[in-house]
């Protein structure tokens, strides 16, 4: 996703300087096999490699950054909130029933019906379906909304399949939620990312990767006062009409036309389902190598190597739920687990 322009167009109206580094697949690609020592655990957002690329840009010039992490979980930002909201409340409609009624059934045999009866899932296989009803499976026994959330972002829904005698420990996606906070409304949601999503993944990405190139990173978002502030206001303050930060964008306007910072939400990905299967190709299957997963009983090969050939076959795209995979594996190696 290329927002340089925008970006340059805002400078510009503003005064201030811009930079921009345009990444190219080998910046990228000579950076993957340094990520266990950089983030010196099993880390996997794969938006990890823009972010150690513009951080050590950014040492050129200054020793102390500005982040705006935190925006979207205070002020409600991320378009998944409304998204995983409607469809948790949809759930008692006709698709919504139906989607339940068919979670129950055999696993395997409503895979192959759905394969021989909807034409859109004819070119699909059987691990591709079975996937989704897994998912689908895991959102119909949701118990409540929380509950509901953590099976949308879920990966892998059920993780058993890699080794059943395990249990997930209790976390900010599903620890209780203190009083106050309405367990049934989008601040749900919001409350579970700022005790999961943003000091779990986000803050960490951003410190290790920021003090791998000797850069400090400040966070203006996460002022105790700012918090406080952003947690004490309606909902409605901050979504109208499914669009999120009002209050920021209300800020903003003051300082930039709205035409030129309205525009779609863009993340910070790199393509790495098609690098998978082309140059980072080598790498990932020297990490899937028998002998690698004899050194550990974490998670079985056959499973794992199902969804790789999949994944390589270009019908579907796992490389999500391969990222993870190979990332621990990558770690286990490093540090000779």
């Amino acid at each position: 996703f290329n927002e340089a322009e925008h970006a340059a167009e805002v400078a510009r109206h503003l005064g201030t300087e811009h930079t921009e580094l345009y990444v190219t697949p080998e910046d990228a690609l000579n950076l993957v096999p340094r990520l266990p020592d950089l983030y010196d655990e099993p880390f996997a957002d794969s938006s990890q490699l823009p972010t150690f690329l513009v951080s050590q840009m950014t040492r050129k010039h200054v020793t102390v950054a500005l982040s705006g992490d935190g925006g979207d979980e205070l002020f409600c930002g991320y378009t998944r909130y409304p998204s995983v909201y409607n469809r948790w409340r949809s759930r008692s409609k006709p698709a919504g029933v139906a989607r339940r009624w068919l979670s129950r059934l055999p696993e395997a045999a409503t895979a192959q019906a759905i394969r021989a009866l909807v034409p859109s899932q004819r070119g699909r296989s059987t691990l591709a379906i079975r996937h989704r009803l897994k998912a689908e499976r895991a959102l119909a026994s949701a118990a409540d909304l929380s509950d509901f959330y953590r099976q949308s972002v879920s990966f892998w829904n059920e993780p058993e399949c890699f080794r059943r005698d395990v249990q997930e420990p209790t976390y900010g996606l599903t620890q209780a939620i203190p009083r106050g906070v309405p367990p049934d409304g989008l601040k749900a949601l919001m409350w579970r990312d700022l005790n999961w999503y943003l000091p779990d993944d986000i803050l960490v990405k951003v410190d290790r990767a920021a003090m791998a190139c000797s850069l400090e990173a400040r966070i203006p978002m996460l002022d105790p006062k700012v918090v406080s502030f952003a947690l004490s206001l309606p909902l409605s303050y901050n979504l109208n009409g499914g669009v999120g930060k009002q209050v920021l964008r209300s800020v903003l306007y003051r300082h930039v036309p709205k035409a030129l910072v309205d525009r779609p939400k863009q993340g910070f990905a790199v393509p790495v389902g098609q690098w998978l299967r082309g140059p980072l190709r080598p790498w990932a299957e020297a990490l899937l190598q028998p002998s690698v997963f004899d050194k550990q009983d974490y998670l079985d090969r056959s499973v794992v190597n199902a969804y790789w050939q999949e994944h390589l076959k270009g019908r579907e795209d796992y490389s999500a739920e391969l990222w993870g995979i190979l990332m621990f594996l990558a770690w286990l190696e490093r540090t000779g687990g």
